[in-house]
């Protein structure tokens, strides 16, 4: 029996190529306090701060902060390298550890008075000096 002429070819299933393969499908609402990644090969770090642990030293973070940008528009001595470092350690630690301790911040008015006649003509100055005083009774 030999076969006779071939039958009509059923069309191709219609389907995505290879490359357009549908994957699948994340929503996202919304995200707070967590870190996460997406996709191949990726790596995640999330480094979670303390902040300040009362009023007083969220106070003394903001002085601090501001009292940093105010010297960056001062031409550096060795004065000020001694204060930034010890402002730069405070903020430090009171992002890290929720309060500086206080030989820490007694360090940051040491290097406040020896900074003095800058700092005493800055409103930040004046107020990381108020923010300390109130930390360390004086």
């Amino acid at each position: 029996m030999t076969p006779g002429p071939p039958g009509p070819t059923p069309a191709p299933t219609p389907g995505p190529a290879p490359d357009e393969r549908p994957g699948p499908t994340v929503r996202i609402g919304s995200v707070t306090g967590s870190a996460f990644a997406v996709g191949d090969h990726n790596t995640v770090t999330q480094h979670q701060h303390a902040g300040p642990a009362d009023e007083t030293q969220a106070e003394v973070l903001r002085a601090v902060r501001e009292l940093r940008a105010d010297l960056a528009r001062f031409v550096t001595t060795d004065t000020t390298e001694v204060l930034d470092a010890e402002l730069v350690s405070v903020a430090d630690e009171i992002e890290t550890a929720g309060a500086a301790e206080p030989g820490r911040l007694g360090r940051l008015q040491r290097a406040l008075d020896a900074a003095g006649a800058l700092t005493g003509t800055l409103a930040s100055g004046v107020a990381v000096a108020e923010a300390l005083s109130a930390l360390l009774g004086g």
